[in-house]
């Protein structure tokens, strides 16, 4: 029976080679991100151990030699995989870390100018702007041409060795089909000593696609669709009339005054979208926080955690890791999150909430006009309506209790300690309100309207005055 323990064993080693080799060549080629694979799947090699010897003992009671025990050679394999795995992750938080000391490290920076010369283009011609390492700004211009302004960028020891790797760095301007493409050449564009920035201006009716490596990305008053893409830098779009999509890996976002439909997707930090007439669309995982100011045709978030729809906001959204707050929006409200403090001020349409784990508030400044659902787990519910509004409301939340401010809406217990508020306040129109939750407490909360200071009486007329007596005549000596 020995023979059969040493094939089920042997077909654990094998699958845990053969998944950490798949696993490295993933992240060899940068489709995989080890650090953040296992940050939040580490739980699968728990599953993937007990799958395989759940399947080594059904075979071993077949066999009839038991098996399925863990043996100190599985233990020892799957700590050295771990630790493989682990230096592997060190190793890319290190570079990522210290890549610029790592840079200080091969010398100095020598900064030299370089004059391109200006190409005519279509006035609504397609505009592509590249570069391995630079910053790239790029402006509208009335002139149907492309003009290039750029700065070559050497770290080496010597200013001498500088001006010899400079002097081969050059910039182009090509027609590639309908595209005219703007980028450094005459260098490895992998070489990590050479960056070129540059300043470009382009038509202002054409449509503008820039990509990057490494470095900042500006792009401003175009009147068709922008497109970035950026690894490591942050980018800038203002005063747009087009689309604007943001492809990101590392890095902060900000956009103003877009008139087209804003969309940010990736990973990376901050994003800033103010004063959009379009709709804006978050995508991915940022570590925020996100902040929305006055977007016309609402708002769209989906996170590893959070999935949120506005139809409008007219007001301001800010996301961050542990907190979600709203104010002013006008339209229809849908989220689901977890592990997220919900804040809700003023909404104006229908409103729906699925949390978990976190607190959950909604104000109402006016009567609620549509239905309103929160429903959360393992944490509170607040609600806050005028006194003059008109609902329906039915409320149940176990192990709890539930608070009502408003007369007639009174709360019943049960003796296992669950809570129910069932009933109907006001005239009119009534909301349906529907809460729900658990291991936490329901708050239904009143607002007084505010009665108009009345005007102030007007003041009284001022008396006539009196007729002026005739003064007598002077009297005669």
């Amino acid at each position: 029976m020995a023979p059969t323990q040493a094939r089920t064993s042997g077909l654990f080693s094998g699958l845990v080679l053969l998944s950490v080799g798949i696993l490295l060549l993933l992240h060899n080629y940068g489709h995989l991100d080890l650090h953040e694979f296992f940050t939040r799947w580490w739980p699968l090699l728990i599953i993937f151990w007990g799958v395989v010897k759940l399947y080594e003992r059904t075979v071993g009671q077949r066999l009839g030699s038991g098996g399925g025990g863990i043996s100190g050679g599985e233990v020892l394999l799957v700590l050295g995989m771990l630790a493989l795995m682990g230096v592997v992750v060190a190793a890319d938080v290190t570079k990522e870390k210290l890549g610029d000391r790592f840079n200080d490290i091969r010398g100095d920076n020598y900064s030299f100018d370089l004059d391109v010369a200006p190409k005519e283009i279509p006035a609504n011609g397609h505009v592509l702007v590249r570069t391995s390492r630079g910053d790239i700004t790029v402006r509208s211009s009335d002139d149907a041409e492309i003009r290039v302004t750029a700065k070559k960028n050497v770290r080496t020891w010597s200013e001498n060795e500088a001006g010899r790797i400079a002097k081969l760095v050059n910039v182009e301007i090509a027609k590639n089909g309908d595209t005219y493409e703007v980028h450094p050449s005459g260098y490895d564009l992998s070489d990590a000593r050479i960056s070129v920035d540059m300043e470009v201006a382009a038509p202002k009716k054409s449509a503008l696609t820039i990509k990057t490596e490494k470095g900042d990305v500006a792009a401003s008053g175009f009147g068709a669709d922008v497109g970035v893409t950026n690894q490591n830098g942050d980018v800038e779009v203002r005063d747009t009339s087009g689309d604007v999509s943001i492809e990101m890996r590392k890095g902060d976002v900000k956009t103003s005054d877009t008139k087209g439909n804003v969309k940010v997707s990736g990973k990376g930090g901050e994003i800033e979208v103010s004063n959009t007439t379009g709709s804006l669309t978050v995508d991915g995982d940022f570590y925020g926080p996100v902040r929305a100011d006055r977007v016309a045709k609402g708002v769209r978030v989906v996170s590893a955690k959070t999935d949120l729809t506005l139809s409008a906001l007219s007001g301001h959204l800010e996301a961050g890791s542990g907190n979600l707050d709203i104010v002013d929006a006008p339209g229809n409200l849908s989220l689901r999150t977890r592990d997220v403090e919900v804040n809700i001020e003023n909404p104006g349409g229908k409103v729906s909430v699925d949390n978990r784990n976190a607190q959950t508030m909604v104000r109402f400044s006016s009567a609620p006009k549509d239905d309103v659902q929160i429903t959360n787990s393992s944490a509170g519910i607040s609600l806050t309506i005028p006194g003059s509004s008109s609902f329906e409301i039915v409320a149940d939340c176990r192990n709890c209790d539930i608070e009502s401010e408003f007369s007639g809406l009174a709360a019943t217990k049960s003796e296992s300690g669950d809570s129910h508020l069932a009933g109907k306040y006001g005239s009119g129109h009534a909301a349906k309100i529907t809460l729900k939750t658990s291991y936490g407490n329901i708050e239904l909360r009143r607002t007084t309207v505010a009665l108009p200071v009345p005007p102030k009486p007007p003041a009284p007329p001022a008396p006539p005055a009196s007729p002026r007596q005739p003064l007598p005549p002077p009297s005669e000596q």
